[in-house]
């Protein structure tokens, strides 16, 4: 085992790691330690008993049993071992941990190094002075459990206990670029003034200086995604914080799905003509804002934000995803053709947010403190620990994915009830906390606006952020889009000038559910969720948000089905069936269709209900979602006749009647000359 470990660590002195802190040509080195750990839960207390072996990123929670609304929230105890090898002499260490769920205490060689409370933000702890040459035990204790000083403590998600992403061994020289401010690259770069024609940026680095203060200096590069330089700044080091004014001139702006344009800044150490440090990091000059009336803008121009909501989880890795998960929810999301995206109910893993940056969507990115929606007790407490971690979070959100063009959003808080007097009971009241986060978030970074989410009255919340959203489930086997249009254009009459959108909006839906003629009532507590009601309660909402410029974004709950205790409906308990693609992305529901045709341009044709392949009643309606200019529809080859899709991209053939027995349905429809089609089978029993 030993020599299993020593063998992969010297092999993982050849890899560079891409992501928060990629570098090229840098004297700094990361090393994976992602492999050769151990875990075992921690009231095992026999010294002797076995260990299990693990790959990070991990997590307890994979085995969720499907139907309960229970699942393990306990500490285990990771521990691998650490080898530090002789060309480590003089050099500094860092271990750095991209995420842990919830509480991690980490011990070197039974030594306590540190401590981070919070599961979906990076941490780093300098361990130079902790470390023998030769082998270390590296320990790690990590919990899930219910706390009030950790958020979240309530939401309708699964907290996944364990060192769910990757891990790292940074080595660097004496003196470095610091990995140690809120576990941040070490370099922000702030865009002062952006325009058509001139980027005025000042790039931030924080250094940690161990050797000398004098005789180094800082050189920062930005090339263009061509390489070739277009802006450069050089100067003698005379603190830690070194700040580097820039111009480009007529800069190629990061302009959303249009033009996803990224530009390299390269901050370099020197000591004299020695290289001691680099950190690269890649950005987009963009400028947006949001008005009352009129919507979202982006480098001056009106841009519809409308897309999902999206947790972290995939079926049999839970939030310990890889990067092909991430990858794979990429190309759905740009399938559909949205362009946002909200990550919820916490700040997401790196790969998600840098996927973004090269395609061009915008982000809303939160931090966890949610409420607890319909359900019990609350999100916050009046207390020193559940506020000491609310700012941490805040800070370490902002400072590691400061330097990213796609979030143009940061999100103080999802469903933090006060009182209405009827339904919710209020505990402490949060709005004074919550304008505090609010002053935090803009005293780091004042170039982006703050948005929160709320179910309760909006007077509640107005001047506690830049932005107001809603989360509102209208038409869940109702008509959505009547009560819709008279909710929102109220909120916007009644919002004192502050920008409304939608943060949550949709219905639940099983594939193996269907009905037909849909009955018109509230099941949000049934167990039967067809399909057909999602997609009407969809095309209800979507009716009214196209009608309504001024709704500065528009996000569904939510992309995918995932996992959550609480619920207690729909085809299986313990999962929120309100995804428009299946917990293991096999399967688009129909309502990801009709998105698709309404926001993606690609020419497409599809028949809905086609998992609706047993039928008792002869006579139904065929909806075709087309964004082609006409459809026609064939029933066992037989011509029924051709129509044009409605403003919602609908075709829709009233009252056909099916033969007994098996039914082929196709439709076909032209795009120039090339013709598309979509074909399913359905069965008539008498």
């Amino acid at each position: 085992m030993k020599n299993r470990i020593i063998i992969l660590f010297l092999i993982c002195l050849c890899l560079v790691n891409n992501g928060l802190f990629a570098q090229e040509d840098s004297p700094r080195t990361i090393l994976s330690l992602n492999e050769g750990w151990e875990c075992r839960p921690i009231t095992t207390v026999n010294r002797k008993a076995p260990f299990t072996p693990v790959t990070i990123p991990h997590t307890w929670n994979t085995s969720y049993v499907e139907g309960t609304t229970l699942y393990d929230r306990k500490v285990m105890v990771y521990q691998r071992p650490l080898v530090v090898t002789e060309a480590m002499k003089d050099k500094r260490l860092f271990l750095y941990f991209e995420g842990v769920n919830s509480a991690a205490q980490v011990f070197l060689n039974r030594r306590t190094i540190g401590e981070h409370l919070g599961g979906y933000t990076a941490f780093c702890f300098e361990i130079t002075d902790q470390v023998k040459e030769g082998e270390n035990l590296l320990e790690v204790w990590v919990s899930n459990a219910y706390r009030t000083d950790i958020l979240p403590i309530s939401g309708d998600f699964n907290v996944n206990g364990g060192i769910h992403r990757p891990c790292h061994l940074i080595v660097t020289e004496q003196d470095c670029i610091s990995p140690l401010f809120y576990a941040s690259p070490g370099v922000f770069i702030h865009q002062e003034d952006i325009s058509q024609t001139v980027a005025d940026v000042n790039v931030e680095t924080h250094l940690s200086l161990r050797n000398k203060k004098q005789g180094l200096k800082l050189k920062t590069t930005i090339t263009d995604a061509g390489n070739k330089i277009v802006a450069s700044n050089e100067v003698e080091v005379s603190d830690v914080i070194i700040k580097q004014p820039m111009k480009i001139n007529r800069p190629i702006l990061w302009d959303g799905k249009k033009n996803p344009y990224l530009y390299t800044v390269a901050v370099e150490l020197y000591d004299g003509n020695q290289l001691k440090d680099k950190m690269v990091q890649r950005t987009g000059f963009r400028y947006f804002s949001v008005d009352h009336e009129k919507g979202f803008f982006l480098n001056g121009e009106y841009l519809n934000l409308y897309g999902f909501c999206r947790h972290e989880d995939a079926v049999g890795r839970a939030s310990a995803l890889l990067p092909e998960d991430y990858r794979m929810d990429m190309e759905l999301i740009k399938e559909s053709g949205a362009t946002a995206m909200r990550l919820a109910h916490y700040p997401h893993a790196e790969p998600m947010y840098d996927l973004s940056d090269e395609n061009g969507i915008i982000l809303w990115t939160e931090i966890p403190m949610c409420g607890p929606g319909g359900q019990a007790f609350t999100g916050f407490v009046n207390t020193g620990g559940y506020k000491d971690n609310a700012r941490l979070a805040v800070k370490e959100l902002v400072y590691q994915k400061f330097n990213h063009p796609s979030i143009c959003f940061w999100g103080i808080c999802n469903e933090i009830l006060v009182s209405d007097g009827k339904r919710f009971v209020e505990y402490d009241s949060p709005i004074p906390f919550i304008k505090e986060l609010n002053g935090i978030y803009k005293s780091i970074d004042s170039s982006r606006l703050t948005a929160l989410a709320t179910c309760v009255d909006q007077s509640y919340y107005l001047g506690c952020s830049d932005l107001i959203a809603w989360n509102k489930y209208f038409g869940w086997y109702k008509d959505a889009a009547p009560s819709a249009s008279k909710f929102f254009d109220d909120c916007k009459n009644s919002s004192n000038g502050i920008p409304v959108g939608v943060s949550e909006y949709g219905g639940g839906a099983s594939i193996n559910h269907h009905q037909w003629p849909l009955a018109m009532e509230d099941r949000s507590d049934s167990h039967f969720h067809p399909e057909e009601a999602q997609t009407f309660c969809h095309e209800g909402n979507w009716e009214s948000f196209a009608k309504r410029p001024y709704l500065w974004a528009k996000f569904i709950w939510v992309f995918a089905d995932f996992p959550s205790y609480m619920r207690q409906e729909g085809e299986t308990d313990g999962y929120n069936d309100k995804g428009l693609v299946t917990h293991d992305r096999k399967t688009k529901k129909d309502a990801f269709y009709f998105y698709k045709a309404n926001w993606n341009p690609e020419p497409m044709i599809y028949i809905t209900s086609r998992r609706f392949i047993k039928r008792e009643n002869p006579q139904t309606d065929i909806k075709v979602f087309t964004n082609l200019k006409e459809a026609t529809l064939y029933i066992n080859s037989k011509r029924i006749g051709t129509m044009k899709p409605d403003d919602m991209n609908r075709v829709i053939w009233k009252d056909i009647q099916l033969n007994e027995g098996r039914n082929t349905i196709r439709v076909e429809g032209k795009n120039g000359k090339v013709l598309l089609s979509d074909t399913c089978e359905w069965y008539c029993i008498k």
